[in-house]
């Protein structure tokens, strides 16, 4: 009986090690160059609508005009140019922009990366109405664009598929009624 509880445990703290030594590390901004950059933490956005709206992603910049503003915006695919995020450029030239929680976010989660509505049901809940296909999974460029000078920085994020527990939690999420998938 001791032994089963060891091996377990054992294999529980294999795994958690495992899983930790797979995640990529966040990416940093190169402070020595003087020119704009842009990075994006995570790098990857899921296509599972729970995972996607429960995410939290991270703008970094720098190499910018102070008091500029500056807008982010997911592109490629031959149909593909999103605007996620809007942030304003600090006096040392950086930027920080979130696409997260708050209702502007939200969606720009929704309607450009799942290409989906959001509505009210009876109890006033947001329900979220999937009629067509997400996005394309694959390589994508995060680009971060200058309102008033010609300066842009480019950096590299993937949309993935989503993973059998993505899946699992969207299934959940219509029994729920959070999520009406109609494709």
């Amino acid at each position: 009986m001791q032994y089963s509880k060891k091996l377990y445990l054992l294999a529980a703290f294999v795994l958690f090690v495992f899983i930790l030594g797979c995640a990529s590390p966040p990416k940093v901004l190169d402070r020595a160059f003087p020119g704009p950059q842009v990075v994006m933490n995570p790098q990857v956005i899921p296509l599972g609508v729970a995972k996607l709206m429960g995410a939290d992603f991270i703008f970094d910049g720098s190499g910018f005009t102070s008091g500029d503003t500056v807008f982010i915006s997911l592109i490629g695919q031959p149909d593909v140019n999103v605007s996620v995020a809007l942030a304003k450029v600090a006096q040392d030239g950086t930027f920080q922009a979130e696409m997260g929680q708050s209702s502007p976010a939200k969606i720009a989660k929704i309607t450009g990366i799942l290409r989906a509505n959001a509505i009210t049901n009876e109890k006033m809940q947001p329900v979220i109405v999937l009629t067509q296909p997400t996005i394309p999974a694959g390589a994508y460029t995060i680009r971060a664009s200058s309102l008033m000078t010609a300066r842009t920085a480019e950096t590299t994020a993937v949309v993935a598929r989503p993973s059998i527990l993505n899946r699992i939690m969207d299934s959940i999420g219509e029994m729920l009624g959070s999520i009406d998938d109609k494709r």
